[in-house]
């Protein structure tokens, strides 16, 4: 044993006191009994007892300014977290446990036809079908069926009336839209079958084939009774962009080459006459997909067309609560209100505002969150260029530019499919301003790079194109004359005869308006020309790289201006394999 050095020392002053509360050395935050927080720091330095009443109320302003800007500095870097929920990795552990059992979607209580669309179109050409963590939980619960169990639990008929509220949270490219569709159909069918007005109708169809004598029904149904779902829809998806309405749409349709189901698509990209007619189709309509603006406008014109909504979606219900969407989409959720038996909202992510506005309005909704909710997939890199250093010098226009070069000139190196051929890489770049845009899609233009600038001040048509090869699976390729001719009509445009020209890569430079739910498939790289404000912003940007299981590369670009600690941070989490929290 050996005696403390302090034996013979006396009792301890307030200084020696302070010190051990902040001690150095390798161990210094082990068994801490006061926050690490400097306290004089904190409350800033003591004032003279000579000054005046204002002065030492302009000096204890100037003290509340700097904790709060300066003093920031000194915790975590990721102030920006605050604007998303938390969920405990507690939660997230007794979720992914829940569903490691669910292999197949044979599992689920779906109908036999429609298990046959998923495995026949929906999925068609994949090799190892599973669902994904958010089907996991979301098909099951939307059916009323527990998980591990073939038959879904007994329903009273109390619980039959009550509406159904649910939140379905779950990363970019996790296969949300398939959750509540397969649910969705499926009550669709299981009603319908059982809908006295509909059996009703057909008898009579069937009556008036008999009578007709195998007339043609096209020649003659437009004089026959309309269904009774016509103008009608019993279910609606709501959706924030043209691009999501066609892609919903299409997915729909897949499953309804198997399954009979009438589903339209009403988006700024259709002429007034044709939503019309698909509104008012004499045969009915099952689904609408639409965005609010254009559904809020028809419903006001008549209010009848949501007056038999039994199942509502409102999917990015982070932008569809927004502001920009909020008045529209309340207006729907009110009309449908009455005549609603499940309400579905669905998200990426949930920001506080949307947490918020969900205890007050809908106070005992299901949340359905997946193990890895708010979390970038690891199978996404994020790399760093300092544009501060050499040889960028500040010019982030510059580094912009060279980092799409050394893409395509990497892509350039592998022998594509054809010697005649060339591979196309397409590229998305995000600004966090609109006006930023066009500059940076330009000057990109003048460096040789097929570039192009998307923001909401674009026409939806226009959007709808310059997305088109985004959202394609297909791989793309051009020949060679293609090439050459790509190359003299980027070269006319910046009047730069014998100027360099990228002719493998497609690039579009875009605000957030890109970065919701469109499912870019063909997209592997991904340049943040902007830090993104926060982390939503974030995690939707990168989550247009490595969707559906594919690998994918982020790039941002650092300033004299940026946070570099928040980069930092959110590259050392997607690398440990973390959720942005």
């Amino acid at each position: 044993m050996v005696l403390s050095e302090r034996v013979a020392r006396g009792p301890r002053t307030d200084a020696s006191r302070r010190s051990r509360d902040r001690p150095e050395g390798p161990w210094a935050g082990t068994n801490r009994t006061v926050a690490n927080i400097d306290p004089d720091r904190r409350r800033g330095p003591p004032r003279a007892a000579s000054k005046t009443s204002a002065t030492s109320a302009r000096d204890r302003d100037s003290n509340d300014r700097g904790s709060r800007d300066g003093d920031d500095s000194r915790f975590k870097a990721l102030k920006m977290q605050r604007a998303l929920a938390s969920i405990s990795y507690r939660e997230r552990a007794v979720v992914k446990a829940r569903i490691s059992d669910v292999e197949s979607f044979d599992q689920f209580n779906l109908l036999p036809q429609l298990r046959d669309a998923v495995y026949e179109e929906v999925l068609k050409g994949m090799v190892d079908i599973k669902p994904t963590p958010v089907q996991r939980l979301a098909i099951p619960a939307l059916l009323g069926q527990k998980i591990g169990q073939r038959s879904p639990a007994p329903e009273t008929k109390k619980a039959e009336a009550k509406r159904q509220e649910f939140l379905l949270a779950a990363e970019t490219g996790s296969g949300k839209t398939l959750a509540y569709l397969l649910p969705t159909i499926n009550a669709l069918k299981v009603t319908e079958a059982d809908d006295p007005a509909v059996a009703a109708y057909n008898q009579r169809l069937e009556a008036e084939k008999v009578r007709r004598g195998g007339t043609p029904v096209s020649e003659w149904i437009d004089n026959f009774e309309p269904h009774p779902n016509h103008a009608r829809p019993r279910a609606v998806v709501l959706v924030p962009t043209a691009e999501l309405v066609d892609q919903v749409v299409a997915a729909a349709k897949k499953i309804s080459h198997v399954i009979k189901l009438k589903v339209r698509a009403f988006s700024s990209n259709l002429k007034p006459t044709k939503i019309e007619r698909n509104m008012y189709s004499h045969g009915g309509i099952d689904m609408v997909v639409a965005t609010p603006h254009l559904l809020a406008s028809m419903a006001d014109k008549d209010p009848n067309i949501l007056s038999r909504v039994r199942h509502l979606i409102i999917d990015e219900a982070d932008s569809l609560l927004d502001r920009s969407f909020s008045p529209e989409t309340s207006k729907i959720v009110d009309r449908a209100m009455p005549s609603l038996k499940q309400l579905i909202l669905c998200s990426a992510t949930i920001p506080r505002r949307l947490d918020n506005y969900l205890a007050t309005h809908f106070p005992n909704i299901h949340r359905i969150a997946t193990p890895n909710l708010h979390a970038i997939p690891r199978r996404v890199q994020l790399g760093v260029i300092d544009v501060s250093k050499d040889p960028y010098r500040n010019n982030k226009l510059l580094a912009c530019a060279d980092a799409i070069w050394s893409i395509g000139k990497d892509a350039a190196l592998h022998d594509g499919a054809s010697k005649d051929e060339v591979d196309v890489k397409r590229i998305m770049v995000f600004v966090n301003e609109r006006e930023t845009t066009q500059e940076v899609a330009e000057y990109l233009v003048s460096k040789g790079i097929d570039a192009v600038a998307l923001h909401r001040d674009t026409p939806e048509h226009r959007q709808s194109e310059m997305l088109a090869s985004f959202t394609s699976n297909e791989p793309m390729r051009i020949s060679k004359d293609e090439a050459e001719q790509n190359k003299q009509a980027i070269l006319a445009k910046t009047s730069g005869a014998g100027r360099r020209h990228l002719p493998n890569t497609k690039v579009i430079v875009a605000t957030d308006l890109a970065s919701r739910g469109i499912d870019t498939l063909a997209v592997r790289h991904v340049v943040l020309y902007d830090v993104p404000h926060t982390t939503i912003d974030f995690i939707h940007r990168l989550g247009r790289a490595g969707r559906m299981g594919r690998r994918g590369r982020g790039i941002v670009l650092v300033g004299k201006d940026d946070r570099r600690d928040v980069v930092a941070e959110v590259k050392e989490s997607m690398f440990m394999g973390q959720a942005l929290i």
